[in-house]
């Protein structure tokens, strides 16, 4: 191992795509409880959007290496980890490093991969997997015969959402830009256009009385839209404030503002509820349950993809190197699926 060398993504501040730094150092060293993981593939997120802009909720001071998820092969152990461990492909949610050849993890961090799926494949289904199982099953509940309501349908969370709602019984509506509405109906989607049409009327047109669930990243007015689609008994998960990225001002204030909403529309007797979804709620209170709960819910995930419920949205594969351009790409908008970066 002592002829490879550590290869990383250094986001300085805050910079455009092309202002990130490639930095060359000694691979980490593995301590007790630890692995070091040799990543194969790690993705573009939403969050590390948020992350360049300065306006991820809880992102550490730059200088930092950003990279939410990874999959790789464990090349190193330490003492306090399983021996057979070493040398097989694992998953790892880790917020911020995966950008980097070699991230040191704790061991109890990581999620077997299963034999056949490819890294990039379970890549796209780390952060975003994990989100939609959780939001689906913990959260919404979702249910045979009912009928979801996902934002965004073709992008990273969105899209797994939409094929983890249909294995489960769910009829599903989705929003997406006009361009995505045919792949969408391919997949048995019921497709809205965003940019052109009015939304809750159109959702009042196929749901008259109202959705079971609706899943909304865009925050803002339209947290408070999906609130009134609800039908009674009905859930709204919401899991982001999209609306407010390019905002200047506070990072905290469009999340505290949902929030307080949300705390309001519960202590309403309305037979309705709210959610906000953050992925690390209840890490710093139980480790050991939020670990074990990540990882069931990841196996599940990958799993369904080994059974082909569903599928691997890779939008794009580049290499590290070429963060910049993944990151444009990531912004652009124009792509569907995951964007996935190998060594």
């Amino acid at each position: 191992m002592n002829a490879e060398a550590l290869v990383e993504v250094v986001l300085p501040g805050k910079v455009e795509p092309e202002g990130l730094e490639i930095r060359h150092g000694a691979v980490p060293v593995a301590g007790p409880g630890q692995v070091v993981i040799r990543m194969e593939a790690t993705g573009v997120s939403f969050a590390e959007q948020q992350m360049r802009r300065g306006r991820y909720y809880d992102q550490p001071a730059f200088p930092f290496v950003p990279g939410y998820d990874l999959v790789g092969t464990v090349a190193a152990t330490d003492e306090g980890v399983e021996p057979g461990l070493a040398g097989t492909r694992v998953a790892a949610l880790v917020k911020v490093g995966g950008w980097a050849s070699h991230v040191l993890v704790d061991a109890a961090d990581v999620v077997p991969v299963p034999d056949g799926v490819g890294a990039a494949e379970a890549e796209t289904l780390v952060v975003n997997g994990i989100t939609a199982w959780q939001m689906l099953h913990r959260k919404a509940r979702v249910r045979a015969g009912q009928t979801v309501l996902v934002h965004g349908a073709n992008g990273g969370v969105g899209s797994v959402l939409v094929q983890l709602a249909q294995a489960a019984g769910a009829k599903v509506i989705g929003t997406a830009s006009a361009r995505h509405h045919d792949a969408l109906r391919a997949q048995g989607v019921i497709p809205v256009d965003y940019r052109t049409e009015d939304i809750p009327a159109r959702v009042r047109e196929l749901a008259p009385g109202g959705v079971d669930a609706v899943f909304d990243h865009v925050g803002g007015r339209s947290a408070i839209d999906s609130w009134h689609l609800l039908a009674p008994g009905g859930t709204l998960v919401s899991y982001g404030t999209a609306s407010t990225r390019d905002d200047e001002g506070s990072k905290q204030l469009p999340v505290l503002k949902l929030l307080g909403r949300i705390w309001l529309w519960n202590a309403l007797p309305n037979r309705r509820r709210a959610y906000f979804f953050n992925i690390w709620a209840g890490r710093a209170l139980a480790k050991n349950r939020f670990r074990a709960r990540l990882s069931a819910d990841l196996t599940q995930v990958l799993a369904a993809l080994q059974r082909g419920d569903i599928t691997a949205r890779i939008a794009a594969q580049l290499p590290l190197s070429r963060v910049a351009d993944a990151l444009r790409l990531a912004e652009s908008g124009t792509v569907a699926g995951k964007i996935v970066l190998n060594p």
